[in-house]
């Protein structure tokens, strides 16, 4: 009876943890001039495990132009699961410029989120662009302190305890079965956050295993049908050949690019350890290169044409996952 006691407490506390981890956002304001800046943090009392929404968001007057924080700026202290910047006009008139961080902090307890620098260049007629002496406006936001619970009761002790009596002669086949659905329940409760974090790693372990072979295979596909294009195709053949580049990269570096314009993503891109400085020259100037064609109007010659695929394929060889080697190895000894 007590045992049974013991089990039907701990449940209801792991409920309560649970439910009082689903609180209100963390927001700070601050505003400068044209430009209002919020901070917004949720869960606000987050358990262990749990992924953090970390917003930053910039409304500005038309005519003033926003830089955002660089890319992980401050956060260093946390690991960043997810990035998403975005550009819109707000229902008042007014631009917004948000960035959407998707964080896991290292460990339970104090927590908190550094103040954050946005700078603004005021271009409106008759207004001063920046302070005397200074490029832009600085607008620092306020530190967002939280707490991240613990699995563990506050009230656990580790002080040692008599030996308990005997066991009952039932045993398990006595016990009432809500005791032991509320254990089953306990225990997927405490293991959830372990097994989702091992699946999307491993989720991430396949994309980046297959990502060589659906690259390859999607740009042996184009230049079969089209490896050559002329006229209005050249602009289309630079659409597909640069997309399967950034596909690749996405899956391959776990990159999150489909919102982001060639430079923003040439600036996540080179903080990946696993490119050089000659693969990210390559990289670059490859994409720069498909940018003029489909943005700017320029027709490459035959031999242009030619050096962007060979740079495509030289990018895909050069930076291939050690698994995708030696399947392709496997495979040519196969053949032979």
């Amino acid at each position: 009876m007590k045992r049974s006691l013991i089990l039907l407490a701990a449940l209801t506390f792991l409920c309560l943890v649970v439910s009082g981890a689903a609180a209100e956002m963390i927001e700070r304001t601050v505003s400068r001039g044209p430009v209002e800046v919020f901070v917004r943090l949720e869960p606000s009392d987050p358990l262990i495990g749990d992924p953090i929404l970390l917003q930053v968001e910039a409304l500005a007057e038309d005519g003033v132009e926003v830089l955002m924080p660089e890319f992980g700026e401050a956060l260093d202290r946390f690991l960043i699961l997810d990035f998403a910047p975005s550009d819109s006009v707000a229902s008042d008139g007014r631009n917004r410029l948000l960035q959407r961080y998707t964080l896991e902090p290292p460990s339970s307890g104090e927590h908190s989120i550094p103040p954050l620098l946005v700078e603004f260049v005021d271009r409106r007629p008759g207004a001063k662009p920046a302070p005397e002496g200074a490029d832009a406006y600085e607008v620092l936001t306020e530190r967002v302190d939280f707490t991240v619970q613990s699995v563990v009761p506050e009230n656990a002790g580790d002080d040692l305890r008599p030996m308990p009596g005997r066991l009952s002669p039932h045993g398990f086949y006595g016990t009432s079965p809500w005791v032991i659905i509320g254990s089953v329940l306990l225990l997927l409760l405490v293991a959830a956050p372990f097994i989702y974090r091992r699946w999307v790693a491993r989720e991430i372990t396949r994309r980046q295993r297959s990502a060589y072979e659906v690259a390859t295979s999607e740009l042996a596909e184009l230049l079969q049908w089209e490896s050559h294009p002329t006229g209005d195709r050249i602009a289309a053949f630079y659409v597909s050949i640069s997309g399967i580049v950034r596909r690749y990269l996405e899956d391959r570096f776990n990159l999150r690019s489909p919102e982001l314009t060639t430079e923003e993503f040439l600036v996540i891109a080179s903080r990946s350890p696993d490119l050089s400085a000659q693969l990210r020259d390559l990289l670059g100037d490859f994409l720069k290169q498909a940018d003029l064609v489909k943005f700017a109007g320029v027709v490459p010659g035959p031999e242009q044409i030619d050096e962007s695929v060979v740079a495509a394929q030289r990018f895909l060889e050069e930076t291939r996952s050690a698994d995708d080697a030696s399947g392709a190895a496997t495979s040519m000894e196969r053949a032979a």
